[in-house]
């Protein structure tokens, strides 16, 4: 049997000793006792950090440590409260035990840790806990990970929406283009979720170092950028640009599914996502039922080839290239018949100044697509999220460690 010597050199507790150990061999038990070593007297406020010598009264708490082996370990610590002019009688602050939960800090971050692979479900199962604690150990792990982190500069922005569904509608998000992490969330996208953000996180002084703000061409959110910061440069954003060209390129191939006839129908039937895929994208398979689309309509060819030439925009480094580039672009569109492209080609002399702002201030496009990537994939995962300070902690998390969020698809085999 283990002298207790060798059970505190085993425990690796700093500053406590083990006094006193029982081992249950049928249920798979360990508790120890722990107390203070002589040299480690003082003791600390947990309200306001003062130092003390004496101690008003001592009491035993119980908390689960990480198991050793198979045998589930429970640490029992003598816990001292102190006297404090200022905050009164104050249980003492222990590193080892961050919460008054009923686990010590490293059971904790173990679980954290654990979490950030797998799912809630699967992590209570294995630790032996219910869904719920696993969440608030988990959200506890997270909240002192960003005590401890420093935030990174911020001078480009991104800010998006995304859909949860038609009870909860709408979820601004707000990100950091340069560390590609997300920095607030919001419910709805209105002018006044965004002007939340301004006023409650960021201060004057950081508003002013804002270089450039990522958007769609949603006006609310424009309008607030332009009252809060004035100074940055607005930059619509790629992706939502070229999806309005799927859109056009979507009412193209309706109109031409109801204007053929019944034996035509057939030809441009069950092509939408393929139409809506780059050509690049595409298998050898999947190019040649589109070119016998194409060869059969010319319409729906013309309009697969603006949507594809339009992404060449954001190639060009000067404003005055772009601009010519736009303008033969919107040059091909004479005597098209294609009314949904000539909408797309008024939408974007409307906001040219937002897209020609990219020569003068690059940003990082698909920054902004990643996050909302992770987030739909974190609350898929974890069936949904009361808690939107857990689910942007995570979200944080997951963009610092750079975790890639697979989901898995079930292959049922043919019976």
């Amino acid at each position: 049997m283990p002298s207790d010597n060798e059970f505190t050199r085993i425990l690796q507790w700093p500053g406590y000793r083990v006094f006193r150990h029982e081992i249950d061999e049928k249920n798979k038990t360990l508790d120890l006792w722990v107390r203070r070593k002589r040299g480690n007297r003082k003791l600390e406020c947990s309200g306001c950090g003062r130092k003390f010598r004496d101690a008003h009264d001592c009491r035993e708490r119980a908390v689960r440590d990480l198991p050793w082996s198979e045998f589930r370990t429970a640490v029992h610590i003598e816990v001292y409260r102190v006297r404090c002019p200022d905050c009164g009688v104050k249980v003492e602050k222990v590193p080892l035990l961050p919460s008054k939960a009923p686990f010590s800090k490293r059971f904790e971050d173990a679980v954290g840790q654990a979490c950030e692979s797998a799912a809630v479900r699967q992590v209570a199962r294995r630790f032996g806990l219910s869904e719920s604690t696993v969440r608030g150990i988990d959200l506890r792990y997270l909240e002192r990970w960003a005590a401890t982190r420093r935030a990174p500069p911020l001078r480009q922005i991104g800010v998006d929406e995304l859909y949860r569904g038609k009870n909860d509608k709408f979820l601004t998000v707000v990100s950091n283009l340069e560390s590609g992490e997300p920095l607030w969330f919001g419910n709805e996208r209105k002018k006044e979720t965004l002007d939340e953000f301004f006023r409650t996180q960021l201060r004057s002084s950081q508003r002013k170092r804002i270089e450039a703000c990522c958007v769609d061409m949603w006006t609310p959110f424009r309008l607030s950028i332009e009252d809060w910061v004035p100074g940055c440069r607005i930059v619509y954003d790629k992706f939502h640009i070229l999806q309005h060209a799927n859109d056009a390129v979507e009412e193209v191939r309706r109109a031409e599914f109801f204007r053929k006839g019944r034996k035509m129908r057939d030809v441009i039937k069950g092509k939408r996502w393929l139409l809506l895929s780059r050509w690049k994208n595409l298998a050898r398979k999947q190019r040649g039922v589109l070119n016998r689309v194409f060869q059969l309509n010319r319409r729906v060819f013309k309009a697969y080839l603006l949507k594809e030439s339009l992404e060449q925009l954001w190639d060009y480094r000067y404003e005055g290239a772009m601009v010519n580039y736009l303008q033969k672009w919107m040059d091909q569109l004479r005597w098209q018949r294609l009314p949904s492209f000539q909408k797309l080609a008024d939408m974007l002399l409307k906001h040219l100044d937002g897209i020609l702002n990219y020569c003068r201030t690059k940003v990082r496009f698909g920054v902004v697509e990643a996050i909302n990537g992770n987030i739909r994939m974190l609350i898929n995962r974890g069936r949904g999220y009361k808690n939107m300070r857990y689910l942007l902690l995570k979200a944080k998390r997951a963009a610092a460690t750079n975790t890639e969020y697979v989901a898995f698809r079930q292959i049922r085999k043919a019976a």
